[in-house]
């Protein structure tokens, strides 16, 4: 029976796609992406010229029949999101559902992922931690849901986008003063830096401009209630 492959790729540096990645998204009869335009250019640069069908977070109901009527036929089908592993904050998740549930198998292939990246340099790998993403985009609720997580004990891993960061930072001032933080920028990515210090201490370098307000960030944000 075929299979529906969900495929773990780079978040920036296209070495850390893995030898098993590149032989399915090779023998796969489709694949399904999040932006066929971002994941052309990391095919083409492994060359591989599988038809493209494009499954975002918005279209994955239209999306599906023809991915199931593909499976169906017998051939598998493999799913990538623009950057690192499907399903955890990326698009994917509602895909694997509908495939499971018309009877076909899901099967993962592990590789990037900005979280376990962060975790791994972040000194307090062991620990429990929470994975929050991306919170609320606009109003209270973003400081709310703060406070809401520090309550929990455990630290807390974010994302945030640059046009967000210095407000967010803010917001973690208010709601987890003293908290200490790991912050990921551009991971694995040539301007990648990864910087540590209390929320004061990172906030002040990203306001200063010591750490600039551009490309992707991951935090890890942990106060003396935690673990």
């Amino acid at each position: 029976m075929a299979e529906l492959f969900v495929v773990a790729t780079p978040i920036g540096n296209l070495g850390d796609i893995t030898f098993r990645a590149v032989e399915v998204l090779r023998r796969c009869h489709t694949i399904a992406c999040e932006d066929t335009r971002h994941s052309r250019k990391l095919l083409s640069h492994l060359g591989i010229s599988a038809p493209l069908l494009s499954c975002r977070g918005q279209n994955t109901q239209r999306a599906l029949p023809g991915i199931l009527k593909i499976l169906e036929e017998g051939q598998d089908v493999a799913y990538i999101s623009d950057a690192g592993t499907p399903g955890v904050s990326d698009p994917g998740s509602a895909l694997v559902r509908g495939v499971r549930q018309a009877g076909f198998s899901v099967v993962p292939l592990p590789g990037a992922s900005a979280v376990t990246a962060l975790i791994s340099v972040s000194g307090v790998a062991g620990r429990g931690w929470y994975f929050e993403g991306f919170l609320p985009p606009k109003g209270e609720k973003r400081l709310k849901r703060i406070r809401e997580l520090f309550q929990r004990g455990d630290p807390v891993l974010f994302y945030e986008s640059p046009h967000r960061i210095v407000r967010f930072l803010e917001e973690l001032r208010q709601g987890a003063p003293g908290g200490q933080v790991v912050l990921g920028r551009e991971l694995t990515k040539l301007h990648e830096e990864i910087r540590t210090g209390t929320v004061e201490e990172v906030a002040f370098l990203v306001e200063s401009g010591a750490i600039p307000a551009r490309g992707e960030f991951v935090l890890l944000v942990w106060t003396d209630k935690s673990r």
